[in-house]
């Protein structure tokens, strides 16, 4: 195997790596303190004193938290048993192993960016799961729920163009159904622009109609592998037998208005055919403030039914009955937080990968599984996609993200320094996006 480059990291002062453990970070942690206080009187009506005690230990949990980082104190071990603790130590102390400083001890701005991200949120569910009973509680769940709550015109828009479609639908000649399906594949991919980890928790909702938006788009898209999907699905459609199947995975990002964009696009899959069955993969604990867990998604989908506008309550009730018929399947599975990089599943999460291996396409959306799919590593941008992936290759896959993250491989020679001169920061904004496929062609 090609050696692999050196994981993006803090130690390289002004980058975004760097910015984001030096400010983004500590800002999240502020806000979760922050809403811990918030609802300290709704933990005492529920539990009394107890209540109150243990939002107290939480907030004491999470500033000695907040503490070690801005001091920039090695890492410790998780002590709170939970199903993954014993995964995380053992991956905490091989980190520690690789490093060559004096004290051989992570560090916050010494260690991979992605490590230090992911053990940031681990540690922030260390600190509620330590604090029964309000063991339950969701530091990020208001924000996620406000996300939905302010796009409400772009969900009616869009829940409205895809239920006109679907009445459509049998009419659609081939070309007809292939534009309707690169529509919706761009709104699911302008959808990932709604990210909170990214604005520290700040509204990050859509209020546009972004199906008006979409020409205007175009110019953004640095790689376009739609036609590749395309022609995968479309081909599946073709020569599929009566009984079998034909199943896309999607392995979420944010809830909110992007999970709304990513289930529009799971039920025209549906509903043209081009698959029999949609997955869905979601967290296990609440994730980089804004990442899709199972109470996130049932929410959503209940909302969306009891909406009173009527192309919305309809979607709402076709998600909910493809859930019954097992047409739409969720997930959850604890590899999707721990720190690891993609091409380590096959060993870490076997169980999983074979699942993977069941897929005719999965769809990765967003940033983090980017940055995990490629290692979250000092890639040139001209190195092939597939190199990058580093032996992950379970099923034909292709991400679809907004660049958030200063990491990007796949592109045509000279392409990203020409970005990166006239735009420093075109890779970290969001106001790019890519289709990146890896599969036969």
């Amino acid at each position: 195997m090609a050696v692999v480059p050196a994981s993006l990291s803090g130690q390289d002062v002004g980058s975004f790596a760097y910015l984001t453990i030096k400010d983004r970070i500590p800002q999240i942690l502020t806000k979760v303190i922050d809403t811990l206080h918030r609802h300290k009187s709704e933990f005492f009506e529920k539990h009394g004193e107890e209540g109150v005690e243990a939002e107290k230990k939480a907030i004491s949990l999470l500033s000695k938290l907040r503490n070690e980082l801005q001091t920039d104190k090695p890492f410790i071990p998780l002590v709170e048993k939970f199903v993954d603790t014993d995964i995380w130590n053992q991956y905490l102390e091989y980190q520690q192993s690789l490093l060559n400083e004096s004290d051989g001890k992570s560090r916050w701005f010494y260690s991979p960016w992605l490590l230090v991200e992911c053990y940031m949120y681990r540690r922030i569910h260390e600190a509620i799961i330590q604090s029964p009973p309000i063991d339950y509680f969701d530091v990020f769940k208001e924000s996620k729920e406000q996300n939905f709550y302010e796009s409400q015109e772009s969900i009616i828009a869009l829940c409205t163009h895809l239920q006109q479609l679907i009445r459509t639908i049998e009419d659609l000649d081939e070309n007809q159904l292939k534009d309707e399906f690169f529509k919706l594949l761009q709104i699911s991919l302008w959808g990932n622009k709604c990210d909170l980890s990214l604005s520290g928790g700040e509204s990050s909702s859509q209020n546009t109609n972004v199906l008006n938006s979409l020409e205007d788009l175009k110019p953004f898209i640095l790689l376009n592998d739609m036609e590749h999907l395309w022609s995968l699905l479309s081909n599946c459609k073709k020569t599929r037998e009566k009984a079998s199947a034909t199943r896309v995975y999607i392995v979420l990002d944010n809830s909110g208005f992007e999970l709304v964009t990513d289930l529009i696009l799971a039920d025209f899959l549906l509903s043209s055919e081009l698959a029999t069955e949609v997955h869905f993969y979601g967290k296990t604990i609440p994730w980089f403030v804004s990442d899709t867990t199972i109470h996130d998604f049932n929410w959503l989908i209940e909302q969306v039914k009891h909406s009173n506008h009527k192309w919305m309550s309809k979607c709402g009730a076709d998600w909910e009955e493809y859930i019954k018929m097992g047409k739409w399947v969720y997930h959850s599975h604890i590899f999707w937080t721990l720190p690891h990089e993609y091409c380590a599943m096959p060993q870490v999460a076997p169980d999983l990968y074979a699942e993977l291996q069941k897929a005719h396409l999965i769809l990765f959306k967003g940033d983090l599984n980017y940055r995990k799919l490629t290692g979250d590593r000092k890639w040139e941008f001209s190195v092939p996609f597939h190199q990058a992936l580093n032996g992950f290759h379970p099923a034909p896959l292709c991400t679809i993200r907004t660049l958030k993250a200063e990491i990007q491989v796949g592109l045509q020679p000279g392409q990203g320094e020409q970005l990166l001169a006239s735009e420093p920061s075109w890779w970290t904004t969001g106001k790019y996006g890519i289709f990146q496929y890896d599969g036969p062609l």
